[in-house]
């Protein structure tokens, strides 16, 4: 069993916010490899099903993204799964729009969704970090994440997430690799090219 989770705030507010990007890119996981109906478990939405030949637990926290790391350590304490069995899709400043970046530990980067898993369950779970770019002001971040995606954005947002759920089955074989370049390569192919990034100020504030 592999735990896939979407970090986000809940509610219809925060549902198109680019804080929520992890969350969205979890339905799109959850709707292209038939894995539902979700259900209240673990203090989120939580389904059971298959990508491929393994096994899943799809879970969108449903506390605030402060307290993610409490519906996450739950569930891992239920299917005694250890943190090479979790995948954490998430938003991520410091990387362009529609760059996309897979990678094990490391550090939050002022991610207040991150930094509450690991300060439940550890650091070293695989996390696919989704590229939003930086607003360049660091005052303005976190009105920046709980911000919706642009208009302009979100054609290319949204097909990133499908991008993402069509190749998840090489996320969950653990081929990290080449489920990125996958990505990668499927966006380009589509005309989306990645926007460059604003430079990130010297500190990021907690959001």
């Amino acid at each position: 069993m592999l735990l896939f989770v979407g970090l986000g705030n809940p509610g219809a507010r925060h549902a198109g916010n680019r804080h929520n990007i992890g969350a969205m890119a979890l339905d799109a996981i959850a709707r292209r490899h038939d894995i539902g109906p979700a259900r209240k478990r673990f203090h989120g939405a939580a389904a059971e099903g298959s990508i491929g030949s393994e096994r899943v637990l799809l879970l969108m926290p449903n506390t605030y993204m402060n307290d993610s790391g409490r519906s996450v350590a739950e569930a891992a304490h239920f299917y005694k799964l250890g943190l090479p069995e979790i995948v954490v899709l998430h938003d991520e400043l410091d990387l362009p729009p529609l760059k996309l970046r897979v990678k094990v530990g490391g550090g939050v980067a002022g991610h207040n969704g991150l930094r509450s898993v690991t300060a439940h369950i550890g650091n070293d779970y695989k996390r696919v970090r989704i590229g939003i770019g930086h607003p360049g002001i660091r005052e303005v971040v976190q009105h920046y994440v709980l911000q919706d995606f642009a208009k302009s954005e979100r054609e290319g947002f949204a097909t990133l997430c499908d991008v993402i759920a069509d190749n998840a089955e090489l996320l969950a074989k653990g081929q990290d690799g080449s489920f990125q370049n996958k990505v990668h390569l499927a966006m380009e192919s589509k005309g989306f090219v990645e926007a460059k990034a604003a430079k990130p100020s010297a500190d990021v504030p907690n959001r």
